[in-house]
């Protein structure tokens, strides 16, 4: 048989990609050489949007369970003081979740791999080592380790930062010129973190619930909250030490010493990463697409590694069924990069100009930068969080000034996204006239009021911000667009429909009034 998508890999990506292209009714192979999990702790960090997919793709009953809430990031400096604050303590939860949860990877890649179950389309192989890819017009060979061959219309490869998918394409990696040397400590520790006292922490702030970076050039380091009793360490590697060296137990103990003062803890695993800035050249080569690290690789100051990769798969999910089902044109999926590439890299950026200054070892410099970044963060709008640095889509299918994520408030006691359900949807104020081509690529018209009880106005008052009369949005829940007026909702559908390069035609347009 030929499978309407093949994965590569069954890590968090891989496994949500899964998901979300069972969910809508392919059928899909996934291969991966491991048997089991990874059974380390590596990503541990995601944000409210990540749930909001888990939540669309019907995991988040299975996943939620997993999760410890927290409230952001501090960074601290050179003299103890916080420099910077990012965090959401007495903060409302516009986008439904919460800004950031941790996580233990392990559960997390087995619930995804067990939700698998639900689709019988779906076709997990495990152990299935992929030694060869050919490509032609219509699909790929994949050649597994003792010759069987599989057949796929398109290939996601989610297979990690040493992909063989992306080598094997020949896919360069842009170098964003950020490499550092870092120790991560992973432990069970049976009481709370010991700080000293901080100046200037913001009211409400709980530094348990905190990942904190420490900005100290005698050695950088970040504290991060786990779920349960898991705590991370990652301490930078000073010029000269060694890699074994720092691993040894002895060491590992000593530096986490002052933090577990009074509690016992269990070491789970104490190994050193070299953090990268790294984006693909190129994200779709003929009929395979990179995804999350074999894509993009991310420095860990912001906690957006894996996120990266989740959201580049919901934006596979939603265009490769309109092109498998024959109502878009495959143009449609070269709007993946042209998306997703920016997207990565703003956040990478952030994350890199963050390594720099928290990598400094200089004391004068660092006194200089802790000046300079308490001046930024008097100046900044209360408030603002690590979830400010994803920006809007200024590419692909979204219009000029849209592209951002929108609000995910509850309506009815229920999240948004519950009411809205799968495809495109417009949020209106009053009703419109609906079509049988928008109804036809999975859209549904929504109407403050009737049916969408907005009883703390958030939609209303986002409507109000844009002097919109109603918002189209894509079903990754991305603004495609506004209308000023509901005379002017039909233009706007009739954009998207050429913004996705659709093949159907469209049907005669009866007024439809919802």
């Amino acid at each position: 048989m030929t499978y309407d998508v093949a994965i590569v890999g069954c890590g968090p990506v891989g496994a949500l990609a899964a998901n979300l292209l069972g969910q809508a009714g392919l059928s899909v192979l996934v291969l991966e050489q491991e048997r089991d999990p990874h059974p380390l702790p590596r990503a541990v960090h995601l944000d409210h949007e990540m749930m909001r997919i888990f939540q669309g793709a019907g995991l988040v009953d299975r996943l939620h369970p997993l999760m410890r809430e927290t409230q952001g990031h501090l960074h601290i400096g050179a003299d103890g003081g916080v420099i910077r604050y990012m965090g959401t303590a007495g903060q409302a939860k516009r986008f439904g979740w919460a800004n950031d949860y941790f996580f233990y990877q392990p559960e997390l890649e087995a619930q995804l791999r067990d939700a698998l179950a639900r689709f019988p389309a779906v076709t997990l192989r495990l152990g299935a080592k992929l030694e060869s890819l050919t490509q032609d017009d219509a699909g790929a060979d994949l050649v597994l380790a003792g010759g069987e061959t599989l057949r796929a219309r398109w290939v996601i490869a989610c297979d990690g930062a040493r992909s063989a998918v992306r080598k094997s394409l020949g896919v360069k990696l842009d170098d964003l010129d950020f490499e550092e040397p870092w120790l991560v400590v992973d432990a069970e520790v049976d009481g709370p973190i010991v700080f000293p006292d901080i100046p200037g922490l913001p009211a409400g702030a709980d530094l348990q619930q905190l990942s904190v970076m420490l900005c100290d050039p005698r050695r950088p380091a970040t504290i991060v909250p786990g779920r349960g009793n898991h705590r991370r360490w990652e301490f930078m590697l000073l010029p000269g030490e060694d890699d074994q060296a720092m691993m040894a137990t002895e060491q590992v103990e000593a530096l986490i010493a002052p933090w577990v003062e009074g509690s016992t803890y269990r070491l789970v695993r104490a190994a050193t990463y070299r953090f990268h800035g790294l984006v693909a050249e190129r994200w779709r080569v003929g009929r395979v697409f990179l995804a999350g690290d074999a894509a993009h690789q991310t420095p860990p100051f912001f906690g957006q590694g894996m996120c990266h990769g989740l959201r580049d798969v919901s934006n596979l999910a939603w265009k490769l069924p309109l092109v498998i089902a024959g109502l878009a044109n495959e143009a449609l999926l070269d709007t993946y990069q042209p998306e997703r590439d920016p997207h990565v890299r703003g956040v990478i950026g952030a994350a890199v100009n963050a390594g720099r200054y928290i990598c400094q070892l200089d004391p004068a410099k660092a006194a200089e930068r802790d000046a300079h970044m308490r001046e930024v963060m008097a100046a900044a709008k209360p408030g603002t969080t690590a979830a400010d640095l994803i920006p809007a889509y200024q590419a692909g299918v979204a219009r000029p000034g849209s592209g951002e994520r929108f609000i995910h408030p509850r309506v009815g006691g229920v999240l948004l996204d519950d009411v809205l359900g799968e495809g495109f949807a417009v949020i209106a104020r009053e009703p419109v006239a609906s079509s049988p081509a928008f109804a036809h690529i999975g859209g549904s018209i929504h109407v403050i009021g009737q049916g969408l009880d907005d009883a703390d106005g958030a939609l209303a008052a986002w409507l109000d911000a844009k002097g919109a009369a109603a918002v189209l949005l894509r079903p990754d829940r991305y603004v495609y667009g506004v209308a000023e007026t509901a005379d002017a909702l039909p233009a706007l559908i009739d954009q998207l429909r050429a913004d996705l390069s659709l093949k159907v035609a469209a049907p005669e347009e009866t007024a439809c009034p919802v």
